[in-house]
């Protein structure tokens, strides 16, 4: 087999915010790279890559899909791996693990909404990986398109030097096509299923105005990407080539400088070609992205691969799927190297050597077997025992640990129950394959009540994991209503001595420490600790342990045994016993000091807050605003839209906000729309503090228990 040149590779998402046309975009981009012979529609319940019978019933993406196909663009035969991410702010997560795998990513705007929440969003955590963008502004054949002014959006809200690469030829019913600003020519479509469903003829003459100001507007802006360039461009601005143009906008979008910014209308198939060229010509492949940085697992010390295949082999796993036909499949992202079917990898995580049974090119939910896979590539495996969402793997004699993901807490948890004794196995095996392909998505069980919590990022999250439950697991379950995922914290500080002793007849147990229990610095999250202990009052191999014993204990909060989600403690003095003196002694005693300490630190409960923003006709602006009030929501925005409708912006405390789409419909006759995503945690109010403590009735149980 020939050797592959990983400049022909491009490694691209499609995100957006919900309802931009990012499946149609993808459909679309499968049908004239030939991957489908037939267009598969997000309406009609047929589109290739929403394969899951939620996303078909429900028209939305609800789990990321993988696809290969090929493009020729300039002579050249071009792979691309395309990954289609879901836009709704609850599926968040594979929109995360999708881009920290990824070289690029094309930034879809509907033309009449432009940039909206989610938009904003996956945006920021796009740059969080360093991901080079293009924006494609979709949807150019609604009434109220607008492309420049999605352009000048992009600027203003997402704070990114959009550059416009194309014109559109008319808009809404009359839009036709596009004027290529660097050929300066026009691209006139058809609404057909042609494979070239366009003719490219001369700049409209009523045109040639504008054309000429934005080509000289994207001339300079290429210009400042590169300083050759720029002093040619002082000397005679039209003395600039194509090529030159192309290769300059290129090096500024690989480097987050630039954002080339195009248009169409996927669904009329208008504009797509043109996408695809864009795609070719600006987004980095492997090689321009060049080494990947990683950490020595044995001394620390930072190290990387280079993109060749002739490197030692390392990928990063990113996701985990269940197959009903192959079982598990584990999505990778290799780096480096190569490697074969059928032979043995290292996981860095669980420090074991684990085989590869198959390897498989994903087309969607298909599976098409490959030999091997190498630097650059997108694949799924089969044959793993344990692996997990962000594990590195590599060869044994060149260990090395890439950059995990950090993924959101889950802020909203049901109760649910196995309908049948019989379901009651089924529903354990059900959850744990569920918690295994979903970082954000955790199942607990409430000691107290004996009942199973599985919580998630939002309310439409709990019904889809329901509905799989339901339908791919055959589990008959009773759910019970939602409930708000509390958290705990101290606001003040407190000095605590805990000595712990037990006498049991033979060698005892004996430990005393002295320590200061204060809230966390700002931003930091979970426990903050430090040893002050002179003179060797508490032997150094004890301090561990007090550590282990308040990480433990801020499990179960002092007030109603919610989770602590941050906490400072210093260990200032103590003492310890030679004989009864031990780990375990010091790690009761940290626990118990917790629970002691904790109650006389000002503890408070805090709630999740919710970023909310309506979309709403003037006519029912106070009538949202007045609920939005009643609800504790803090109005801290209200905008207008260029087509008149209002946008308010709120922080909500997610506890008032269950059933809000149904009232939001009922409020605004249907016309009015919402998203909401998690924000930050605050206080609750004391009146609703109480409330919640007595509901809970938490006792906090000593050791002794």
């Amino acid at each position: 087999m020939a050797k592959r040149d990983l400049k022909y590779t491009r490694n691209i998402g499609i995100m957006a915010h919900i309802d931009a046309g990012k499946t149609t975009t993808s459909e679309r981009i499968l049908y004239y790279t030939g991957k489908t012979h037939k267009i598969g529609e997000v309406h009609e319940g047929g589109a290739t890559m929403d394969w899951m019978v939620q996303e078909q019933e429900r028209g939305i993406t609800i789990t990321s899909a993988a696809t290969t196909a090929f493009w020729h663009y300039n002579g050249s035969k071009y792979q691309i791996n395309l990954i289609d991410t879901p836009g709704h702010v609850d599926f968040t997560v594979e929109v995360e693990r999708s881009l920290r795998v990824l070289d690029g990513t094309v930034a879809t705007f509907c033309a009449v909404g432009r940039v909206q929440p989610q938009s904003e969003t996956v945006w920021r955590q796009a740059d969080k990986y360093g991901v080079p963008k293009i924006a494609y502004v979709n949807k150019m054949d609604r009434v109220g398109a607008d492309f420049l002014a999605c352009v000048e959006e992009i600027k203003t809200k997402l704070g990114a030097n959009a550059v416009p690469i194309c014109l559109p030829i008319g808009a809404e019913d009359k839009f036709q096509g596009i004027v290529d600003l660097i050929s300066m020519k026009a691209y006139y479509y058809n609404s057909g299923e042609e494979l070239v469903n366009y003719e490219i003829k001369d700049i409209p003459a009523d045109m040639a105005d504008e054309v000429a100001i934005w080509h000289d507007k994207l001339v300079e802006s290429a210009a400042e990407c590169d300083d050759a360039l720029m002093e040619k461009f002082f000397e005679d601005p039209e003395s600039l080539t194509e090529d030159e143009i192309i290769a300059a906008l290129r090096k500024g979008t690989i480097n987050m400088s630039v954002i080339p910014a195009c248009c169409g209308s996927s669904f009329k198939n208008k504009g797509v070609q043109f996408l695809l060229d864009a795609v070719m010509r600006y987004l980095p492949s492997p090689l321009d992205k060049g080494a990947t940085k990683g950490t020595d697992p044995n001394s620390g010390e930072e190290i990387s691969r280079q993109p060749s295949a002739e490197e030692p082999f390392c990928a990063l796993v990113f996701k985990i799927a269940t197959d009903p036909f192959v079982g598990r499949l584990a999505f990778l992202r290799a780096y480096s190297g190569k490697l074969d079917a059928g032979s043995y990898v290292y996981n860095v995580r669980s420090g074991k050597k684990e085989r590869v049974a198959r390897l498989y090119q994903m087309h969607s939910n298909h599976q098409n077997p490959i030999e091997f896979v190498e630097a650059g590539d997108i694949c799924a495996a089969v044959g793993f025992k344990d692996l997990r969402t962000g594990d590195t793997i590599c060869v044994e004699n060149a260990p090395i640990t890439l950059e995990s993901m950090e993924f959101p807490d889950p802020v909203i948890g049901i109760a649910v129950e196995p309908k049948t004794q019989g379901d009651l196995d089924k529903l354990g095996l059900a959850l744990a394959k569920l918690a295994e392909e979903d970082p954000t998505f955790t199942v607990k069980s409430d000691h107290e009540t004996g009942q199973t919590v599985i919580s998630g990022m939002g309310e439409l999250h709990l019904d889809i994991i329901v509905d799989r439950l339901r339908r791919e697991f055959n589990v008959d379950i009773n759910q019970g209503a939602p409930q708000v995922n509390y958290k705990e914290a101290i606001t003040g500080s407190v000095e605590h001595r805990e000595v712990f002793k037990k006498q049991t007849g033979g060698r005892g147990k004996f430990a005393d420490i002295i320590v200061r229990i204060e809230p966390a610095d700002e931003g930091a999250t979970g426990l903050q600790f430090f040893n002050e202990v002179k003179g060797g009052n508490i032997p150094k191999e004890f301090i561990p342990c007090i550590q282990k014993g308040f990480e433990s204990a801020m499990a179960n909060g002092c007030l109603a045994g919610y989770e602590v989600q941050s906490l400072k403690v210093t260990v200032l003095d103590g003492s310890f016993h030679p004989v009864d003196s031990d780990q375990l002694s010091f790690e009761l005693a940290a626990r118990m000091a917790f629970r002691h300490a904790c109650p006389k630190a000002k503890p408070v409960i805090l709630e999740p807050i919710m970023n909310l923003e309506v979309v709403t006709p003037e006519d029912y602006m106070g009538d949202i605003v007045g609920d939005l009030n009643r609800r504790r929501g803090q109005i801290v925005a209200m905008d207008s839209t260029a087509n008149g409708a209002r946008i308010v912006k709120a922080y909500v405390p997610l506890s008032e906000q269950f059933g809000y789409v149904t009232v939001l419909r009922t409020l605004s006759s249907g016309r009015a729309t919402s998203t909401m995503s998690f924000d930050h945690y605050a206080e609750v109010p004391a009146s609703m503090a109480k409330d919640i403590i007595e509901k809970t009735g938490y006792k906090a149980m000593d050791d002794d228990e």
